[in-house]
């Protein structure tokens, strides 16, 4: 099964839309209980994520599921176009020392720095950067292409090896890392998208 697919800006116009689809989703597959509750969270906190991302910032979400042995699958799938326009911030992030966004601490603010980046035509060192984020996946059916993911669960593999309290902590407190099961988001070519798993026994 899969909703209807709801435009939503960075202004959070279509935010009421794509609640409402995620409680048609939730009422279609007669989920209840917390189970019903961690959907709705982890779709708002979907839907907070493209807050202030680009002011013209605009991306496609929706719900799909199917059933499995382990149970219902559900995922939350957001995807957005890359935009060579769009506001390159270079201004602003030329103030931090860094150089970075200092909001991509916790997991909500990775996804969300990982989602901006992505989407505008960066530097040769902005791609140095996603790919230091992620790992490459090949298509087998084509050698040649290949795509870059960053996954949650590598992500919390890495904390643990490196042992670094501060983003352990803070991936503790963040609502997607307790209650999705995976959290995928692939660097393509031509777009980007950042999906939520989540089984439903």
């Amino acid at each position: 099964m899969k909703t209807d697919v709801i435009q939503i800006r960075g202004d959070l116009s279509g935010y009421e839309d794509a609640v409402e689809a995620a409680e048609r989703f939730i009422a279609y597959h007669d989920v209840t209980g917390t189970d019903a509750m961690h959907l709705r969270l982890l779709t708002e906190e979907v839907i907070s994520m493209v807050h202030g991302i680009f002011d013209d910032f605009t991306a496609r979400i929706w719900l799909e599921s199917k059933r499995t042995p382990k149970g219902l699958w559900c995922r939350i799938c957001l995807s957005a176009d890359k935009n060579a326009d769009v506001e390159q911030e270079t201004k602003i992030l030329s103030v931090a020392t860094s150089g970075r966004n200092e909001n991509e601490k916790g997991i909500l603010g990775k996804i969300r720095e990982l989602l901006r980046i992505s989407l505008q035509s960066g530097s040769s060192e902005d791609e140095a950067y996603l790919r230091s984020l992620t790992s490459v996946l090949h298509d087998q059916d084509n050698p040649v292409s290949n795509v870059d993911i960053w996954s949650l669960q590598d992500y919390r593999q890495s904390l643990s090896e490196m042992e670094d309290q501060e983003e352990w902590d803070e991936m503790e407190r963040s609502i997607i890392a307790n209650l999705a099961d995976e959290v995928k988001v692939w660097l393509k070519s031509d777009e980007t998208e950042v999906v939520i798993e989540k089984y439903i026994a």
